[in-house]
């Protein structure tokens, strides 16, 4: 086919496949918008970290005026976008109230976010500084974001939440929807591979290692099973090694618990609990006195 002809084709199907175009409809939130959002936001929480030239105290008050103002801009414009999409009564006054709402929690949110990152540097033997803490692990990102996240989706905001712990999860490679509930001091080692599901509940002073999956069983209820308890809970001060995956919304992670690596968690465990693989061994050979002499040095 010539460009024509491939032109016409992708028109046909605009109108034979509806569902993944939006065509007369309302305007959406941009992903261009809510990135610039989570950026201005970051700089908020963290003063003086992201900034090109170095920041004194006498430049914070202009600052932070400046930020904010774009911060409430840029939210209520977006907001008003998910509103109008979900079809909310007058959206943009409501997205004005929604704003104001959310930037209140600001404060007690850099509060909790300092948590995070004091749990992250006394977790981590490997980490320098805070500032390092900061400035390099995706875990800071990916929490902050979450947290702010779930302001908006507690308000009830749509579509905007979802937007912008996507796009931690697109820089991080961690999940965690916005809807998940989270305590205090949450470390999150390393990252990559983490989910946490929509109504997850997890304590104060967690650790989770890469690759933690807290999931819901996969049933054929689907959209029937919107609102309710689909993902565990994980009490105060619990560890979860790597590649861990605890399911389902009535499993129950005692306070005080270690989960071991490579663990598939279907019930609930007691508090002061250890949860080990036992079937599996580890088992060490030498290369020099092969068991089978024409085996493999390597198999892919």
């Amino acid at each position: 086919m010539n460009l024509d002809d491939i032109k016409q084709a992708l028109l046909d199907s605009y109108e034979r496949d509806g569902g993944i175009n939006h065509l007369d409809g309302v305007n959406l939130p941009t992903q261009d918008s809510v990135q610039q959002l989570a950026s201005d936001y970051m700089h908020l929480i963290f003063p003086g970290f992201f900034e090109a030239t170095g920041l004194t105290k006498h430049d914070v008050p202009l600052l932070v005026e400046d930020l904010l103002r774009r911060v409430e801009l840029r939210l209520k414009t977006e907001i008003e976008k998910s509103l109008r999409f979900s079809k909310a009564a007058d959206p943009a006054k409501r997205a004005q109230e929604l704003t104001i709402a959310t930037l209140d929690k600001l404060p007690e949110l850099r509060k909790i976010i300092k948590t995070d990152v004091d749990a992250a540097f006394a977790g981590d033997p490997a980490a320098g500084s805070i500032e390092e803490i900061i400035l390099a692990y995706p875990c800071v990102l990916s929490i902050s974001l979450q947290r702010f996240a779930h302001v908006l989706y507690t308000l009830g905001v749509p579509l905007l939440p979802r937007m912008l712990t996507e796009y931690g999860h697109e820089r991080t490679g961690s999940d965690l929807h916005p809807g998940a509930k989270i305590g205090t001091h949450f470390f999150i080692d390393h990252g990559t591979g983490v989910v946490i599901g929509e109504t997850s509940e997890i304590g104060s002073h967690v650790k989770l290692y890469q690759g933690v999956a807290l999931i819901a069983r996969s049933t054929s209820g689907g959209q029937a099973l919107k609102g309710q308890k689909r993902h565990p809970s994980i009490e105060d001060r619990v560890t979860v090694y790597a590649s861990t995956t605890i399911m389902g919304g009535d499993t129950v992670i005692g306070a005080g618990s270690t989960i071991g690596g490579n663990v598939f968690v279907t019930q609930s465990v007691p508090q002061r609990s250890l949860v080990l693989v036992q079937e599996q061994s580890l088992k060490v050979l030498s290369k020099d006195h092969r068991e089978s002499a024409d085996a493999p040095d390597w198999v892919i």
